[in-house]
């Protein structure tokens, strides 16, 4: 039985994603649908992709999954059904696909619209579903869509490096005020080099020690990890971190030249700063 993921920026106050669930069970029996997320933001693709990646992650191989993220952001001509390693996915051409799998996909594949029909939301679901219940009968990619389609690309949010540094951003803050960063174990790890370091951030915070978990230190005092997704994570235990020193999301969206003041005031409470010595 296929598994198929349902990921979307929708909310669940609706009926569209219990309709979209009685779309694909009536085209693809026996499907096993998971939800993911249908909290997205549609404004901050890089929370987004975060919240999406590591989930996807755990699938088994062939597992489909279905992204609804800022689905009209332009008028669409046509979707993407793409495969990924043993993973494929359909969704929107508006650049979220290429962040969460972060590079191109091994194979996509144009899905086109028609030109008669209304683009609301539940057309392009039946669309991706009736493609989805191709790809389960054995159909190849190339038989279901289109092959010469150039996707479009968004820039990633990555932490800048320096020799003695790494500075990541702030991408997510989790219900208990957990700090995420755009920091990986590996970025740290390949940067830091054996030397000693110190996260820094709000100018006179510092934590020397990467902690396994939040019981590591006292009650109430700050502490660093890397989470099960493998990001940089600051803490405090039994605390709220993001509320107690005032730590903000960083935001995609990039600042006119005249806000340059207001926007080094805000990155002071959207960075991470980490110093190797």
């Amino acid at each position: 039985m296929p598994f198929i993921t349902l990921t979307s920026d929708i909310g669940t106050h609706d009926y569209l994603i219990g309709a979209i669930k009685g779309q694909i069970v009536q085209s693809i029996p026996g499907a096993i649908i998971a939800d993911l997320n249908h909290h997205l933001s549609s404004s901050n693709y890089t929370r987004s992709a975060y919240l999406t990646r590591p989930a996807i992650k755990h699938f088994p191989g062939k597992s489909v999954h279905i992204i609804l993220l800022n689905m009209f952001e332009q008028k669409p001509a046509h979707l993407l059904l793409a495969r990924h390693g043993d993973q494929y996915f359909a969704c929107a051409d508006n650049g979220f696909l290429p962040l969460v799998l972060e590079s191109q996909p091994d194979e996509v594949v144009a899905l086109p619209l028609s030109k008669t029909q209304p683009k609301n939301l539940l057309y392009c679901t039946e669309v991706m579903v009736q493609a989805i219940s191709r790809l389960q009968a054995g159909k190849p990619l190339s038989a279901i869509g289109e092959t010469d389609v150039q996707i479009i690309s968004k820039n990633p949010l990555k932490p800048t490096v320096g020799t003695d540094w790494i500075e990541g951003q702030i991408i997510f803050i989790d219900q208990f005020e957990n700090v995420v960063v755009n920091i990986t174990r590996d970025d740290f790890e390949n940067q830091r080099n054996g030397r000693r370091f110190s996260i820094e951030f709000r100018r006179d915070e510092i934590i020397d020690k990467i902690s396994e978990t939040y019981a590591d230190v006292p009650e109430g005092e700050k502490l660093a990890l890397f989470n099960s997704a493998g990001y940089l994570e600051i803490a405090i235990n039994s605390g709220n971190a993001a509320g107690l020193f005032g730590l903000r999301n960083f935001s995609d969206k990039m600042q006119t030249p005249n806000q340059q003041q207001v926007l080094d005031n805000q990155l002071l409470y959207q960075t991470i700063k980490v110093f190797f010595e």
